[in-house]
């Protein structure tokens, strides 16, 4: 449940003292890593807190869940083992065989697959819809639609969905909205306030912070569906165990001031892409030529860390360049203090492949880290050769 007492307080107040309550046993002002599978009762049914066992709830969990609730504004927050976890959940409580689901042109590969391989094997239907686009929604919703899913920005190609809008397109149609919230995270965005049903985290990612767990989450704006997820989640079991909720927790607390940090460096680093003679566009909707940049200047605090761009000479020479860099580290994921660069197309999209979402070849994608900007732009420069 979300901690009513932090609600008037600032993004960063909340970051760092939601769900962090002193222990009430020795004073330990950060919550005890309650590593334990199960609870002495005092008596049967006698539950301490609520506690029985951990799948159903463990202390530093709920910490952790108290948190994500208050970061988000939402009435409800649960933590899963991973990102596709908390999606599979949702899922598998929001729908029933025979709905249809919209699902954006633009979307993590993980995401694309858990709809195109799993979830539509229980008879669940999708549509795909440039969600920056309004009509582009609106003609992909049916009489069976139940959910529209979003992504902003987008994984990989950084586009823009005005979330106000897309969530009254979703009311009308008596649908649930649902904003993964992963790349902009909740200090730069706030898709519960501009009328989301639901948010969806790779806690992995800008959250956690430090390429070090990984985890989900999900955060509901309405009690009752906080209630079913929550009921899913204990059915189901994929749950964040103690030690890495209490990673993420330790994370969150430098939050905002990462996030400012990642998008200063992230605006140096698009500036200097944009005058690269090699690099034949830039994806990040900081710059005022992005076709999304009024929206988001609207709805974030800033652009935040992500940046893709297409460079000359097609395929080949965007592996190249994510050869070549060397402070910039070739691998997966996103979100962490060090700066990471991959190929999409080979790399986290390729399950995209031969899809409507498939990305562009000759695509780079960067999650630019705090270290020095110049250093970064460096170690860029020397890459596209």
């Amino acid at each position: 449940m979300s901690d009513d007492s932090h609600e008037h307080q600032s993004f960063e107040t909340r970051a760092i003292h939601a769900g962090n309550t002193a222990d009430p046993l020795t004073g330990a002002v950060v919550p005890p890593i309650y590593q334990v599978s199960t609870y002495k009762q005092d008596g049967v049914g006698g539950l301490r807190g609520g506690y029985e066992y951990s799948r159903s709830g463990n202390p530093t969990r709920t910490a952790l869940e108290e948190n994500l609730a208050a970061l988000e504004g939402g009435r409800r927050g649960l933590a899963f083992a991973s990102g596709l976890a908390a999606e599979d959940c949702l899922l598998r409580t929001l729908l029933s065989p025979g709905d249809h689901v919209v699902i954006p042109n633009d979307a993590y590969g993980g995401t694309f697959r858990l709809f195109a391989k799993v979830v539509s094997r229980w008879g669940v239907e999708w549509s795909v819809a440039d969600t920056s686009d309004p009509a582009s929604v609106r003609a992909a919703l049916t009489p069976k639609t139940k959910v529209i899913w979003v992504e902003t920005p987008s994984n990989p190609l950084l586009g823009i969905t005005d979330i106000a809008v897309v969530a009254d397109i979703a009311r009308s149609a008596g649908a649930k909205l649902v904003v993964d919230n992963t790349f902009a995270s909740p200090y730069l965005q706030q898709p519960l306030a501009l009328g989301a049903d639901v948010v969806v985290h790779s806690l992995t990612k800008y959250m956690g912070g430090h390429s070090d767990v990984v985890g989900g989450a999900l955060i509901a704006a309405d009690a009752a569906v906080g209630e079913e997820l929550a009921y899913h989640q204990n059915a189901m079991g994929a749950v964040a165990g103690p030690f890495d909720s209490w990673i993420v927790l330790r994370g969150i607390k430098t939050l905002a001031v990462r996030m400012d940090r990642h998008s200063d460096n992230a605006t140096k680093v698009a500036d200097m892409l944009t005058r690269h003679p090699k690099v034949t566009k830039v994806l990040y909707p900081g710059l005022p030529d992005h076709p999304g940049h009024d929206v988001a200047a609207k709805q974030m605090r800033s652009f935040g860390g992500m940046i893709s761009f297409q460079v000359a000479g097609g395929e080949e020479a965007a592996v190249e360049v994510c050869n070549r860099a060397k402070l910039f580290t070739l691998g997966e994921s996103l979100g962490g203090v060090e700066s990471l660069i991959e190929h999409p197309g080979r790399m986290t999209h390729a399950s995209v492949a031969g899809s409507a979402l498939e990305v562009p070849g000759d695509l780079v994608r960067i999650s630019v880290g705090i270290e020095n900007a110049d250093d970064l732009l460096a170690d860029l420069t020397q890459a596209l050769g």
